[in-house]
């Protein structure tokens, strides 16, 4: 079974993950020997980088997959994006510019989007969850337990699982890379089934690696092979495929 990460900011130079063509080819095969087959390439769009655009990602994407091809680097790239989410922001608008394809959904779908709140504080999403519904997206938080906020007050989560907001929890979490209360946070979210995907978000190749395979063992340990395969693998597989994906436990209760 091969892994798919749907959360990895592996193009070079565009954000703050990957600096140049080297490092980004160095997480690429760091990836391929851990097991990932596939990864959605995610930088980041709005709030510090409003600069990065649709086309520019996508045309980044393509590049770097034919600079995988003539490495010899058996790596498949999709172009996606995190869209950061601020205080202020326009609801309507951010949905609108995803449907002109200048802001990008996963595997650029048309249907997945990925979330990043600010680390610390957490902006209301129930407007913009009712805009990316009315306009047929699916949202998804990236890495939940690591908002300040959040961990803070963990009733925030339900009403947003409630509204159909799937969640999607950092591998490092897992294995106590942010801390013992993260993990704590990350594993127990696991286990009530309200989490949806684990992805790398990684970021360099000597800190945030683009690796999967040790999360997938503790997932297996902590919830069940078939929940690690679901997370790492299944789910992630149709998200690159642009294909719904069903919360299993959407009333469940996170205090």
């Amino acid at each position: 079974m091969s892994l798919i990460d749907l959360h990895c900011h592996i193009l070079p130079g565009i954000d703050d993950g990957a600096g140049d063509r080297a490092e980004a080819l160095a997480m690429a095969r760091l990836a391929v020997a851990d097991g990932i087959a596939t990864i959605v390439a995610t930088p980041h769009q709005l709030g510090p980088f409003a600069h990065n655009r649709g086309d520019s990602i996508r045309a980044a994407a393509a590049a770097f997959q034919l600079l995988l091809e003539e490495e010899q680097v058996t790596l498949r790239i999709l172009p996606g994006a995190e869209l950061r989410i601020e205080p202020g922001m326009v609801e309507a608008e951010l949905a609108a510019r995803l449907a002109s394809g200048e802001l990008l959904t996963l595997a650029n779908q048309g249907r997945h989007v990925l979330l990043d709140l600010p680390e610390r504080v957490y902006v209301p999403l129930d407007r913009l969850l009712v805009e990316l519904a009315a306009a047929a997206f699916v949202p998804i938080l990236a890495h939940p337990e690591r908002n300040r906020e959040i961990l803070a007050r963990p009733e925030i989560l339900p009403p947003l699982v409630q509204a159909g907001c799937l969640l999607q929890v950092t591998a490092g979490s897992l294995l106590g890379e942010f801390g013992d209360e993260v993990r704590h946070v990350a594993d127990r979210l696991v286990q009530q089934g309200v989490v949806q995907f684990v992805a790398s978000d990684a970021h360099h190749i000597h800190f945030r690696k683009p690796l999967l395979a040790e999360a997938f063992a503790h997932l297996a340990q902590l919830a069940g092979v078939d929940a690690a395969e679901r997370l790492c693998h299944e789910n992630p597989a149709a998200v690159a495929a642009g294909q719904p994906i069903s919360a299993l436990n959407p009333t469940i209760g996170m205090e």
